[in-house]
């Protein structure tokens, strides 16, 4: 079965619209016919994609993409169409074959071997930044790109020694971080998004070795008590940096979003929810205290009218990244001897959101970040939380 392409003028809008167009027509025919691969544009490039056999072990299947080496044209769209039916046809007589494929495609892993590892680096930064949605946040996006992405391309590149960027030297990057730590965590989301930008085939075991992302193991029974909270704070002398320590104790605020959100709110007649602004590294959040008394505790009602009682901090974007802004908060605590950290405090709101019941989609929106996270982080204590609501349920019934 084939569908047909109409002849379009490339390197117009209209020409992107139809060829997109074509796409969908040509998976929906994928589809009524039981295939579960689709086609899907890449940039200029067009792939496969679906359930297809493992590379290291063939008699397990998973989602990947199947790099075609054909233009997103006209000519590549109607070779990619023929491609499809052909892999369907090959993953039901049960001969599929990779390495077939690869040579078909004329790519493979080790093509990335003649361009040095810094030019892949450099080629993939452009590309990050040229993502529309980096382009709307570009104050947040510098500060991704070099807190969570620089240092472990970095360390790709130092890896490297002349080896291809391949999914070998991939996985040799991910493990030179300690299991379980957060920036293996932080390595392993850096490098995926360079894998799928290279079309290179991760590990089957990459989730595995990944590793949790969460506390650290060291610092994970370590969270201070709301009581070494409040004594904490009478240790810093400077009322702007008490004022800042508050927020972040109260807000469960990251360290730079302190000179980033909006406490209008923050009055006695007002619902104190704090307005995190648009230009923090996840963009626009409302948070509410945790706890309500606190506010009134750090005098936070201050910063009603702005945030000219914080200490002064260097906020222009254009002069300045979130990451500099927070490494300043972090200065500060160490400057100031404190035992607690400023994500120690991020992560006591948390647990305390979870002790309270608060829902979880509803406390990682508060937070600034996605369920997910927010699950594999504060793992331990919602695991507890649920099971000792059906303990209690249980008591309950027996009791009934």
């Amino acid at each position: 079965m084939s569908v047909a392409v109409e002849n379009v003028n490339p390197g117009s809008n209209v020409t992107l619209k139809k060829l997109r167009n074509t796409i969908d027509a040509a998976n929906a025919a994928l589809a009524e016919q039981g295939s579960r691969l689709r086609i899907e544009q890449r940039g200029q490039k067009l792939n496969l994609r679906g359930p297809l056999p493992s590379r290291d072990q063939p008699e397990k299947t998973s989602v990947q993409r199947l790099s075609l080496g054909l233009s997103a044209d006209q000519s590549g769209l109607e070779e990619a169409t023929r491609m499809a039916w052909l892999v369907k046809l090959e993953l039901e007589r049960g001969s599929f074959c990779w390495q077939d494929w690869s040579s078909k495609s004329g790519r493979t892993d080790s093509n990335q071997s003649a361009i040095p590892a810094q030019t892949v680096i450099d080629r993939f930064e452009q590309a990050f930044f040229a993502e529309p949605r980096r382009r709307r946040s570009p104050a947040g996006s510098r500060t991704t790109w070099t807190s969570s992405y620089l240092p472990y391309l970095r360390r790709l590149v130092a890896q490297a020694e002349g080896r291809p960027i391949d999914s070998g030297l991939l996985m040799d990057t991910l493990s030179s971080y300690a299991e379980g730590s957060r920036s293996r965590q932080q390595c392993a989301t850096a490098l995926a998004c360079l894998a799928e930008h290279l079309e290179i085939t991760l590990a089957d075991d990459w989730r595995r070795e990944a590793g949790g992302y969460g506390l650290h193991r060291a610092r994970f029974r370590q969270l201070p008590s709301d009581r070494q909270i409040l004594e904490a704070a009478m240790r810093i002398p400077n009322p702007g940096w008490r004022l800042a320590y508050g927020l972040m104790a109260t807000y469960g605020l990251r360290n730079h979003e302190v000179f980033f959100c909006d406490g209008s709110d923050l009055t006695a007649g007002g619902d104190r929810v704090l307005r995190v602004l648009p230009t923090t590294k996840t963009g626009e959040h409302q948070s509410w205290p945790f706890h309500p008394d606190w506010v009134e505790r750090f005098g936070l009602a201050q910063l009603t009218d702005g945030a000219s009682a914080l200490p002064t901090v260097m906020t222009d974007l254009r002069r300045t990244t979130l990451q500099q802004v927070g490494r300043r908060v972090s200065e500060q605590f160490r400057r100031y001897q404190l035992p607690i950290t400023p994500y120690d405090l991020r992560h006591a709101w948390a647990v305390r959101t979870i002790h309270i019941g608060l829902p979880d989609t509803v406390a990682a929106r508060m937070m600034g970040h996605s369920v997910a996270i927010h699950t594999r982080t504060y793992h331990h204590w919602i695991t507890r939380r649920d099971q000792q609501q059906a303990v209690d349920a249980a008591l309950a019934r027996q009791n009934a």
